[in-house]
């Protein structure tokens, strides 16, 4: 996935380690959730495979590292009976984890990558799931 329009990589502000707080502390999060956490245990089979894959992902996104090898959107796709609710509450509990995290910067820029990864997902989704309707935006938390 392309760098969001937010703003740019900055290896200076966040450590490695810090992004790796950042995925971990999500996903313990996010498999204890009633909604989320069903969905992520049905799909993903190999844990330490998907933190090494999405700590690359987010290095990436954060630190402008070049490791992330993917295709988030058809993997998405593919799911079934996603709803914009279950896409707001992974954005919820992202905030509330860069929120407990106490680094500033790395809340803003991480929120905002957040925010416009969740709304282009949602969208492809509906584009691919539900060709004839018109697509809906997430609402703004």
């Amino acid at each position: 996935m392309n760098q969001t329009p937010f703003s740019m990589p900055n290896p200076s502000l966040y450590t490695e380690e810090d992004v790796a707080q950042l995925v971990h502390t999500f996903y313990a999060k996010a498999r204890k959730d009633p909604s989320l956490g069903p969905i992520f245990e049905a799909h993903v089979i190999d844990w330490d495979a998907h933190f090494v894959q999405m700590t690359n992902f987010w290095s990436a996104q954060l630190r402008g590292t070049s490791r992330f090898r993917g295709a988030p959107m058809p993997k998405h796709i593919a799911l079934p009976e996603l709803t914009a609710e279950l896409f707001e509450r992974w954005l919820q509990i992202f905030r509330q984890t860069t929120e407990e995290l106490g680094n500033p910067n790395l809340q803003q820029h991480a929120n905002a990558i957040a925010s416009f990864i969740a709304g282009r997902l949602w969208q492809g989704y509906q584009i691919s799931n539900y060709p004839d309707k018109q697509p809906i935006a997430l609402r703004t938390l």
